[in-house]
């Protein structure tokens, strides 16, 4: 049978979701908790990688297993052989053609910015930081010259393996919540560092560094050597994807507040 799984973890001590032969993988530590719950070896395919250090609130995966599991069991075992900082929500059994990855038809990033002048603490390993004041108001309206499908060339890390920088943004908002700034993007796939590359060239915009048209300019320069910083990976969380109605999977109660009534 084929299952999917909904994952969340804190990804401060992987090396990212892809299994490594050189570090610990979020990938990793799934599978081998599958494997004791199937009692065989148990691989899985996820909806988006994660780099090293981003963390996920809804991460999809699927795998095939013959074992007779419902599907509480592969949520209650699976967690019970996970470390803390990563744990498995859901578990539905699935038609043998899904797939995480290519039946996903947009996927959905949060990036948080603690916006203060003393350093976080307990957020350390959620946030990033800048300590002068953002204005998110002229960052929300320089992000607007991101929507659409365009060469994302400068928002590209340069180690990318894609075929092609075109992607497709539909929705991109900047807003406040008292001391963090939050950007929160969706789009149809995201390129290696993408938003953290967004995130690292509004900053200067909202620091005043930078014109509010700066991101528009660098798009359409289609070179990364003209574009910002990569921001920490620490503020990053991949929300999740979402899929077609049919295939009738949960929906994650945290997704993008700025598609709410009130931000």
């Amino acid at each position: 049978m084929r299952f999917a799984l909904g994952v969340e973890y804190d990804g401060t001590d992987f090396m990212g979701w892809q299994r490594l032969a050189h570090g610990p993988s979020v990938q990793a530590v799934v599978e081998q908790a599958l494997s004791r719950v199937a009692d065989h070896p148990v691989e899985v395919t996820c909806a988006g990688r994660t780099d090293s250090g981003v963390h996920a609130a809804g991460q999809v995966i699927h795998f095939d297993s013959e074992a007779n599991r419902p599907p509480h069991a592969w949520v209650l075992g699976g967690n019970s052989h996970l470390p803390p900082t990563v744990a498995i929500l859901w578990a539905q059994a699935m038609p043998k053609d899904f797939h995480a990855r290519y039946q996903a038809v947009a996927r959905s990033y949060r990036y948080t910015i603690l916006n203060r002048r003393p350093r976080p603490a307990l957020d350390a390993r959620r946030v990033a930081w800048v300590r002068e004041p953002l204005d998110e108001q002229r960052m929300h309206r320089a992000a607007q010259a991101l929507l659409g499908e365009h060469d994302f060339t400068s928002f590209r890390a340069a180690g990318c393996q894609a075929r092609t920088a075109v992607r497709r943004l539909s929705h991109l908002a900047v807003f406040r919540r008292g001391e963090r700034v939050i950007l929160e993007v969706q789009g149809n796939a995201f390129l290696h560092h993408m938003v953290r590359n967004i995130a690292g060239a509004l900053i200067p915009v909202g620091l005043g560094e930078q014109p509010e048209d700066w991101l528009e300019t660098l798009l359409q320069a289609r070179d990364r050597t003209r574009a910002g910083i990569t921001a920490p990976a620490s503020g990053l969380v991949f929300l999740g994807p979402d899929y077609p109605e049919a295939c009738q999977l949960p929906r994650a109660s945290n997704r993008l507040y700025s598609k709410r009534e009130n931000p």
